[in-house]
């Protein structure tokens, strides 16, 4: 059965990977519009696939009262974390702003030990360290995270994103349902918003507006998978997975852009996949 949800747990963080990597790419062909304004848009489109989900399996909004605090500091930590790394993308350089919110792995690591008592080993600490180089190979930041506050703030999204994490895993763990915990952050998010959005709106064209919606679609997939991930398995065993997100967007880049990595990208990729099958092929042998 470990075995079984362990692998189940990889592969929803490389769905989740793969969907952050979209929202991503269509919110930055998107244009120029306020952060607050994307945010809305990313996750009211979420809030629908949740709901939508919710009605189709007759799912029950069930939220025990030793869970209530759990998902409200997961709606909290999760909103804070996608404000923040928007502001930071809008204004630092992409490569300094993923470099940033890529932290979240080992702020999750960090705060599972003291939330859900759940202890790293040294393999556990060292490939995660490892497969953070990789991804430094392949972001490679530059001079603009000088820019205090912006850096600040994209490290507080890293940290939201992390701490986000590790309260999905603890509910999961208690019973509350991956649709109640996607809708209730979708909620929480649209209304923290809201007001942002009706007193700093941007007018649209129908092309942007179909961009946020696909980038909605593809946090919905993200969200999801994430969420389903840590109720799989923790934090320490498959946050290391959560770096192919850089990989999935480099394809993106290369396919709609015509970007190609330059050589210390491959060098990173290299890392990150090889890290990731040393940690699949220990796990497999230990179960």
């Amino acid at each position: 059965m470990k075995t079984t949800n362990h692998i189940k747990g990889i592969i929803f963080i490389l769905l989740a990977a793969f969907g952050f990597s979209l929202m991503t790419f269509f919110v930055r062909i998107s244009g120029d519009l306020p952060t607050m304004q994307k945010v809305f848009f990313r996750n009211s489109v979420a809030l629908i696939v949740a709901v939508s989900v919710m009605i189709r399996s007759k799912e029950k909004i069930v939220v025990g009262k030793g869970n209530r605090l759990g998902l409200f500091l997961r709606c909290f930590f999760g909103t804070t974390g996608v404000i923040c790394n928007f502001y930071a993308i809008d204004r630092l350089g992409i490569a300094d702003a993923n470099m940033l919110n890529k932290l979240s792995p080992f702020f999750a690591i960090l705060l599972s030990i003291v939330i859900l008592k759940e202890i790293p080993n040294k393999f556990d600490i060292i490939t995660t360290v490892i497969a953070f180089i990789g991804a430094l190979f392949i972001i490679r930041p530059t001079g603009a995270v000088s820019s205090f506050f912006p850096a600040i703030m994209g490290l507080i999204g890293g940290f939201g994103a992390g701490a986000a994490y590790v309260f999905v895993r603890k509910i999961s763990n208690n019973g509350v349902k991956t649709p109640v915990i996607v809708a209730s952050f979708s909620l929480f998010s649209c209304l923290v918003t809201l007001p942002f959005l009706i007193f700093d709106y941007s007018p649209m064209s129908l092309k942007q507006l179909g961009f946020l919606v696909m980038a909605g679609v593809a946090a919905s997939l993200g969200q999801f998978s994430i969420t389903t991930a840590y109720k799989y398995a923790p934090a320490k065993e498959i946050s290391v997975f959560d770096y192919t997100q850089v990989i999935f967007a480099a394809l993106l880049g290369f396919a709609f852009f015509g970007e190609i990595p330059v050589a210390l990208s491959f060098v990173g990729y290299g890392i990150i996949i090889t890290v990731a099958v040393i940690r699949w092929n220990r796990n497999r042998k230990i179960d």
